[in-house]
Order: C-alpha cells, then structure tokens, then sequence
C-alpha cells in the first residue's frame, strides 16, 4: 500500500471512534467560520461574510483538519507532511468552489485578482497559508481539541448524533435556499451577474 499512511489515530469505524470524528469536524467547521469572519473584518471591517450555511460553520475547514490528522502521523516525513498541509485544503477549497460555482452559479470567494490562481477558487498565497494554518493545527491545536474531546466526550456521546441531523438539515435547507436564489435571478428580468 502507501508507506506513507501512517495513521496518527487510526480510523476507528466504532461509534466512538465516529463520535470523535464528528466533534473534530464540528470545532474546526466553527472555528473556519471565526477564522473566515475574523479575516473578513480585517480586511472590510465586515464580521458576518455570506456563508452557504445559515449556522456559524464553515465545512471546508472541518474536512481538511480531520483527513489531516488522520493522515499524519508520528513517522510521516516532513516533506510528505508539507505536501499533504498544501494539497488537502487546496484540493478541498477548490472542489468546493468549483461545486458552489457549478450548482449555485455563485462564488463565495473569488481569488481572480490573486497571482497563481485557478478559476478564481484557489490561488497560491492562500495555499501557501493553507500549509501555516494546518501545521499549527496539527501541531498546536488538535491535541488541544483532543483534551477537550476527552473532558466532554461523555457528555457528547449523547449529543452527537443530534450534531449530524443539524448538519444534514443545515445542508438541506441551505441548498433549498440557494437554489431558489438560483431560480428567482434565472426568471428575473435582469438577472445578477
């Protein structure tokens, strides 16, 4: 197989071991949107950026960190480290661009004006971020997150499937909700470009 891939936590398909995997997702989905909306009011002095989700989470930022410290571990080299920090978001930030583009006709963020950049949905500056944030991440954060995780995980073994039914109906809802969007500028006179 992938000499590389060795597991820092493994991938336990128990329901504890999904417990772990959702409330991993969960805090860093919210702490994308901070990290997003922080980055927003230093830039435009806007808190609140538009988001797909209604809720305060941002799922790009809870894919990449969970596949990263599932990929990453304690013998992984740190050239195939760097790689993995620069590809894992890149790749996740792109394909969820390209979706939203592609499903909603809209773009939530738009690096067109950036050097290096791809359709607008991802460019190198940020990637190169993408690598900083993910190395303090897995190096700083996550075993912060996994002390928390083990002061709360009784408590969350009860409401962690709650979590994932919020989740599917916040996506349900938001694509409902873009997708009307979609149809009423389609039918409008003027439709926004």
């Amino acid at each position: 197989m992938i000499s590389f891939l060795n597991f820092n936590t493994p991938i336990d398909i128990s329901f504890e071991g999904v417990s772990a995997v959702v409330f991993y997702f969960t805090i860093y989905s919210l702490i994308g949107w901070l990290l997003e909306n922080s980055y927003s009011y230093m830039i435009k002095r806007k808190f609140f950026k538009p988001n797909f989700f209604l809720g305060p989470f941002k799922p790009m930022y809870g894919f990449a960190p969970v596949l990263l410290v599932y990929l990453i571990g304690p013998d992984t080299k740190w050239g195939i480290i760097l790689l993995l920090c620069f590809f894992i978001p890149t790749f996740i930030e792109y394909i969820s661009g390209a979706l939203l583009k592609k499903f909603f006709q809209r773009q939530w963020w738009d690096y067109s004006g950036m050097p290096l950049q791809i359709n607008g949905h991802i460019c190198l500056p940020f990637s190169l971020c993408w690598i900083l944030l993910s190395l303090a991440c897995i190096n700083w954060v996550h075993p912060i997150i996994i002390a928390v995780y083990g002061k709360v995980e009784m408590l969350w073994s009860w409401i962690w499937p709650a979590v994932i039914l919020y989740f599917i109906a916040e996506l349900a809802l938001s694509i409902r909700r873009h997708t009307t969007q979609v149809f009423e500028e389609a039918k409008s006179p003027n439709p926004v470009q």
